[in-house]
């Protein structure tokens, strides 16, 4: 499992004051309302790490606008445009029951009633109605699996795996 969560990515900056625009990748954008800390990451060959402490939160549109205290004008923060935001699992947002993080899901091994393997999950697609599980075989076949109970019985993230009911036409090509 991995110890950091990405909750969004700077898209440009905002004003003069230092301040970024940010897309949210998590599912509650209202969540950087209560978050007093994240971690930036570029990459590229200069790829820097920085531990940053939120000033202010405001929202416009689907994009989070946050000003950060180490930085106060436009100068400083520019550089950071596409940089990655992410919190640690201790500060990341409570799950419900049969709630997962992606990140934790992706990987699993997904095996039916029989225990027979079908593939890994490579991806999690998110559509209004429910999120839809990518099972990727060992040939490269993909299938969707909707993220529904009559469909996923179990997932067990210690074992590894994802248990899941093949309703009929699932596996057909």
């Amino acid at each position: 499992m991995e110890d950091l969560l990405r909750i969004g990515v700077i898209t440009s900056t905002h004003g003069i004051a230092g301040e970024v625009k940010v897309y949210p990748t998590t599912d509650d954008a209202g969540r950087f309302k209560k978050l007093k800390k994240c971690i930036l990451k570029t990459t590229g060959p200069n790829a820097e790490t920085l531990e940053l402490d939120i000033a202010g939160v405001k929202f416009f549109k689907n994009m989070v606008i946050l000003k950060f205290r180490q930085f106060n004008n436009i100068n400083e923060i520019e550089k950071y445009k596409k940089a990655e935001l992410y919190v640690t699992r201790d500060n990341a947002v409570p799950l419900d029951d049969d709630e997962y993080f992606i990140c934790d899901l992706i990987g699993l091994s997904a095996v039916d009633e029989d225990n027979k393997v079908i593939g890994k999950v490579t991806d999690v697609l998110q559509n209004a109605a429910n999120d839809v599980y990518e099972i990727t075989d060992d040939t490269g076949h993909a299938y969707l699996f909707p993220a529904i109970r009559e469909c996923i019985l179990k997932v067990d993230l210690e074992a590894g795996k994802m248990y899941v009911h093949v309703m009929k036409g699932l596996l057909d090509l």
